[in-house]
């Protein structure tokens, strides 16, 4: 639209304005995935009921296992909250299950809050940009699984956590946003993730508004953030 660029510029030029416009976005659905108690859906949750997260609700919370505490949790927070199982089916069926509850309830960003379930390629590509997950190291160093109990073991002297988008590959996409933690003499694995997990709420909040904003280029590996009026993925 001719203009358009001018008209960014003149609304971000005024802070009151630029407040307005933020909280006049069209309202955002989020898909949330887990396995277990979800405590980063809890810290999602609680961003957006208390206006961290503007314009934004979980329109669903979907777990692949029945006992998942986090599914209860959900319930009495009064969301949606279903079991798509997945023990005994191939990877991708399973998906386009989950893909199918997703776009049924109008996802517009997912987010894996311990999900242990790695996503088929097919599932990434009907989200392009769009899932995001967390993950309890400065990535790319300790991938997969025990993260913090992989960066003591090493002896770092800096963890912490990372936020990043997902793609085909294990722990991998191009990354949003990371918290450094300093690993402490009198730390063990436990209490070093346990001091981890506080900046991942803190992280999982941040980068969820860097996305829904949209003003952000993928540029090879890179996160490019400016003032983008949409997403453009470069090889």
């Amino acid at each position: 639209m001719p203009g358009t660029g001018n008209l960014t510029k003149t609304l971000c030029s005024s802070p009151r304005r630029s407040i307005a416009l933020h909280y006049n976005r069209p309202v955002k659905n989020l898909g949330i995935l887990l396995s277990g108690r979800g405590s980063n859906f809890v810290a999602i949750a609680d961003s957006i009921a208390a206006g961290r997260i503007p314009n934004a609700r979980i329109a669903v919370v979907i777990s692949n296992r029945a006992d998942a505490p986090g599914l209860e949790t959900a319930r009495h927070r009064g969301l949606d909250a279903l079991v798509i199982p997945s023990k005994d089916k191939p990877r991708e069926e399973h998906d386009r299950e989950v893909v199918a509850a997703l776009l049924e309830n109008k996802v517009d960003l997912v987010c894996l809050a311990g999900y242990m379930r790695l996503l088929s390629p097919w599932f990434v590509q009907q989200f392009p940009a769009k899932i995001l997950n967390i993950h309890p190291s400065l990535l790319p160093a300790f991938p997969g699984l025990e993260a913090q109990q992989q960066a003591f073991a090493y002896g770092v002297k800096v963890s912490g956590c990372t936020v990043h988008l997902v793609d085909e590959e294990l722990d991998h996409g191009a990354i949003v946003v990371q918290k450094t933690v300093a690993v402490r003499d009198s730390d063990d694995e436990h209490t070093l993730a346990a001091r981890i997990l506080e900046q991942e709420h803190a992280a999982y909040t941040e980068a969820i508004n860097i996305v829904l904003e949209g003003k952000f280029e993928i540029a090879g590996r890179r996160m490019v953030k400016g003032q983008r009026l949409e997403v453009r993925l470069q090889k």
